[in-house]
């Protein structure tokens, strides 16, 4: 991880996954704590921890992916047509403030590339999830998600709406209440949809994003995408560069809106937490905060494949020493 570490940020994640796709990482078959056995997707998954979409765009080394220990794993964001997003440099390590800015724009190889690469995916014991997102050009998002919802349902156990990237222009304007509304009343899904937002929504946003996804029968929401925000407890120089914030400047933020959008959904939502979670104590605070499942990826690519085994030992300990018997207790238990 150090060596990668001194690389280009963008070379160093390819470099990674094709070292995966290779099988040069290794895998982790240590039987997960009964404890941290959960279900999600009509699933029964042995932990709560995901990795993030982002990290696997193509669903190139999804298979290895499935191998590290994660509890499920979801690829894209994919396109309808293949794009090679923002000029380069657009991925930049904040690495005093544990932290990543990315303005990657949906690069993709397409969703026929993302499918062929599905289709060759072992299924076996992966739980899978694809997450989708529209073209910076030519989009029709009314007709490209419901169209893409079809195109990836046979092939995993959940799909994502990402309307909240912040490198993909009038993206996040798809989170209003009429355009989303819109979107949702065209898809028809067998599979399990959530929707992934923004932590920079307002209250009222917030709350209107609740209700509609509500009334339009999605399964939940993961909270959340980066941010565009910049904390001024922020170190590092490259702070200034455009694009979202992820890492551990997020996770006060995300944190505080699950709980928020807990409170208002209830049982009627479930959710994927999802932002700077480092920590056994992060992935805690989001079950409590009212997340079922919890996801990484900016910690992940700071730490690698062995921050999952000390995440999944440390999160077992945790739940015993505040008293649950059982990972799913801790949900919203805190509020």
């Amino acid at each position: 991880m150090s060596a990668l570490r001194r690389l280009d940020p963008e070379f160093a994640h390819n470099l990674s996954l094709r070292a995966l796709r290779l099988g040069l990482v290794g895998s982790d078959t240590t039987p997960d704590d009964p404890i941290l056995a959960t279900q999600g997707f009509g699933r029964t998954l042995s932990n709560p921890i995901g990795l993030a979409a982002g990290f696997d765009k193509n669903a190139y080394a999804v298979t290895a992916l499935g191998r590290l220990g994660f509890g499920f794993v979801e690829v894209g964001t994919v396109t309808p047509r293949p794009q090679p997003g923002n000029p380069r440099p657009r991925l930049f390590r904040l690495a005093e403030d544990k932290a990543v800015i990315n303005r990657m724009g949906f690069n993709n190889a397409g969703l026929d590339a993302y499918i062929a690469n599905l289709k060759q995916a072992d299924r076996r014991t992966l739980v899978l999830g694809a997450n989708v997102g529209i073209n910076k050009d030519g989009a029709d998002p009314e007709k490209d998600y419901p169209a893409l919802i079809k195109a990836v349902a046979p092939y995993v156990d959940y799909i994502t709406i990402n309307i909240s990237s912040p490198n993909t222009p009038g993206l996040r304007d798809l989170q209003s209440e009429e355009r989303l509304a819109a979107i949702l009343s065209g898809i028809s899904s067998p599979k399990p949809v959530y929707v992934k937002i923004a932590p920079d929504l307002s209250e009222d946003g917030l709350e209107a994003v609740v209700s509609v996804v509500v009334e339009h029968n999605v399964t939940g929401l993961i909270i959340s995408n980066t941010t565009i925000a910049r904390p001024d407890t922020l170190h590092s120089p490259l702070k200034r560069e455009t694009g979202g914030l992820s890492g551990a400047p997020l996770f006060a933020p995300s944190t505080a809106m699950l709980a928020r959008a807990y409170r208002l959904a209830g049982k009627r939502l479930e959710f994927i937490g999802a932002g700077g979670v480092f920590a056994a104590t992060d992935v805690l605070a989001k079950l409590l905060a009212g997340a079922s499942l919890v996801q990484i990826y900016s910690g992940f690519a700071y730490q690698g494949p062995g921050m999952l085994p000390k995440l999944k030992t440390e999160l077992g300990a945790l739940l015993r020493e505040r008293g649950f018997s059982h990972v799913s207790e801790a949900v919203g238990a805190g509020l």
